[in-house]
């Protein structure tokens, strides 16, 4: 086998062990603060350290864990102030990337959004409600051809997904039914071509969670592995 073979190989082993513990992390498997060994990835998947080491780079590179040199890798954590510096990056950058995105939305596509907003009302399954609402806000975003933006904001979502799951656990049936509504208010929007009010609804949909989490400086703590 050639060094270029070697490599490849490598690279795709690397991507789906990647894949696989990033599906742990974002559901939780993995609290904000876990060591993740180079060593017993490579045990957990049968696989080399080669692979195992590029599986840990791709996702410091998605934003979910960070690495330090001759000691492994840690899932990230983040400060209150951390995640409302994110926040705020959202509120910006997501109704940016949602105008470059809406005019390539098919009808097909904003009538499968409305399908999840359906779905996602219609579950008290938290786990199931955060993974239907990023496809849902992922899907929306799905028709942009950017450079960046979309690579920066998935990263910006994969790195508040813990303390998201923590406030989505926390929150009252009042808080659930705006959240809900505000989806719904997203696709009408979009169905009505009216770009600069979906974007105006999701700023602000996005703005509400950022104050929610604000005034749970607990969840920073508590769910962060000791």
């Amino acid at each position: 086998m050639s060094t270029t073979e070697r490599a490849t190989r490598d690279g795709d082993a690397g991507a789906r062990i990647a894949e696989r513990i990033r599906e742990q992390i974002l559901r939780g498997h993995y609290p904000p603060g876990t060591r993740i060994r180079q060593v017993d990835v490579a045990e957990q998947f049968g696989a080399s350290r080669v692979p195992a080491r590029e599986a840990l780079r791709i996702l410091e590179h998605d934003g979910l864990v960070r690495l330090v040199a001759n000691t492994g890798a840690w899932v990230s954590t983040l400060t209150l102030a951390e995640c409302d510096e994110i926040y705020r990056m959202r509120e910006a950058l997501e109704p940016l990337l949602l105008s470059y995105s809406a005019p390539a939305l098919e009808a097909a596509d904003i009538e499968r959004l409305g399908a999840l907003a359906t779905e996602m009302a219609a579950t008290d399954d938290v786990d199931r409600f955060l993974e239907l609402d990023r496809e849902f806000h992922l899907g929306s975003y799905a028709g942009a051809q950017t450079s960046q933006l979309g690579e920066l904001v998935v990263k910006l979502w994969n790195t508040t997904q813990p303390y998201r799951r923590a406030y989505t656990r926390s929150i009252g049936g009042d808080a659930r039914r705006i959240v809900h509504d505000e989806h719904h208010l997203i696709v009408s929007s979009l169905a009505d071509g009216d770009i600069e009010d979906a974007g105006r609804v999701l700023a602000g949909h996005i703005r509400r969670t950022r104050r929610q989490l604000s005034r749970h400086p607990e969840l920073f703590e508590s769910i962060t592995a000791r």
